[in-house]
């Protein structure tokens, strides 16, 4: 007996709709589904997608807006700013933000997620552990790969080389990095993939996030990525000095990247808000360059970074929504282009996350969602609701939309009337 049936749905690579079988968790058919099953559900010629994949979040630093003074108007200082709140955090408060977060995503289609965790001599592994509880409480709406990370330095905040190590031994699933914050960014970035290598785990870097190419950090990561053959096992996020490089070193650079396996992870909102500040007219668009990257073949994500803090004071934990901001943002308004973006928001960031049997073939897991719209584009041109989440083949989350148009009704009966 199948668990779940699906019919009618369309999917992004199919002219007509199909059927999608669920059992054990798993997609088994696509097509006319056979026998019975313990719930079939009709949704009647809408969207389905895989499952939302959030590639790169701060949970444990989120929706700080009501405790932070001042607003940032560079990285260094959101960085400065947090971390002063962070002296205050306790794991019970940041569960309680996170879980606020998490209550956002997973309405809406999030699936799967990488969720950042500051690990310093500031905040210790308190984050660590709330984090690993709430991994486990969200278990069954969502898989949360959790990144160890050094916000504040390695070399320069003494004993979080050994905090990170603790963390990794806890259950961290990855490591991370932020070269341009410490006082030698190669020793850091050779720290971290010491320290991917030792636990057998992916390494995540914050790279690169300044309006001219100053760093460039992003060169060495590639050689180390090379060195020890960590192909398709590292990220990088921001990557917003790309943009600023002259064409033929951005397509240098771009070859290397693909070369090397790595994903790049767009953070829009943070890199509108804080690029260009310096900028008195023509103000930069601040962001890493998507559409020559798809175009190179490396992977892009699109993902939410910080949720109501220094670095972004707005954010809704809605993918779907940075796909909205992408298109008007990078310039990719065609339909093709919208489903590029739809894709940095399921596929890439899946590729990026090593997520194994993610899509809507046979044999893949059973993460879904269910778009009130028939099309891909759709999503990025009206972000439409979500009527249904489907995890590991049960139905998760549920949306029931009642609009009452009073108006309307009013008119018609003053209409009666006359």
């Amino acid at each position: 007996m199948l668990d779940l049936v699906l019919r009618n749905c369309r999917l992004p690579e199919r002219a007509e709709p199909v059927d999608l079988a669920i059992a054990d968790g798993r997609i088994v058919a696509v097509g006319p589904a056979a026998g019975t099953a313990r719930e079939a559900l009709d949704v009647d010629g809408r969207l389905v997608t895989p499952g939302l994949v959030e590639a790169h979040i701060h949970l444990d630093k989120a929706l700080l807006t009501d405790r932070v003074s001042g607003s940032a108007g560079t990285a260094a200082e959101a960085i400065r700013l947090t971390g002063q709140a962070k002296r205050g955090f306790t794991a019970a408060d940041i569960a309680a933000r996170a879980r606020r977060v998490l209550d956002m995503a997973v309405p809406a289609g999030t699936t799967s997620m990488r969720a950042h965790v500051e690990v310093d001599p500031i905040v210790g592994l308190t984050g660590m552990e709330a984090m690993l509880a709430l991994k486990r409480e969200y278990a069954p709406a969502l898989d949360i790969q959790l990144c160890a990370f050094a916000q504040e330095g390695i070399l320069q905040t003494p004993g979080t080389e050994t905090l990170l190590r603790r963390a990794l031994e806890m259950g961290a699933d990855l490591v991370g990095g932020c070269p341009y914050n410490d006082t030698d960014a190669v020793r850091h970035i050779e720290i971290v993939f010491a320290l991917a290598r030792e636990f057998g785990v992916d390494a995540d870097f914050h790279v690169d996030f300044f309006d001219e190419p100053e760093h460039l950090h992003v060169r060495e990561i590639v050689r180390q990525t090379e060195r020890l053959g960590w192909q398709t096992r590292v990220a990088v996020g921001h990557l917003t000095e790309l943009a600023a490089l002259p064409l033929a070193e951005q397509a240098a650079l771009t070859a290397d990247l693909a070369r090397a396996g790595i994903g790049v992870i767009s953070l829009p909102l943070t890199d509108l808000y804080l690029m260009g500040r310096g900028d008195e007219r023509n103000v930069r668009r601040g962001l890493t360059p998507i559409r020559r990257l798809l175009e190179a073949g490396v992977p892009v994500a699109l993902a939410s970074n910080n949720i109501q803090n220094p670095f972004t004071p707005t954010g809704t934990a809605d993918p779907a929504h940075l796909t909205f901001v992408g298109a008007v943002a990078a310039h990719m308004g065609t339909p093709e282009l919208m489903r590029e973006l739809v894709a940095a928001i399921t596929t890439y960031p899946a590729r990026i996350l090593n997520l194994r049997d993610y899509g809507c073939a046979a044999g893949c897991r059973a993460d879904l969602v269910v778009w009130e719209c028939e099309r891909p584009e759709e999503i990025v041109t009206s972000l439409p609701a979500r009527r249904l989440v489907v995890k590991t083949g049960r139905v998760s989350v549920e949306h029931e939309r009642r609009i009452v148009e009073r108006w309307r009704s009013g008119n018609a009966r003053e209409a009666r009337r006359g």
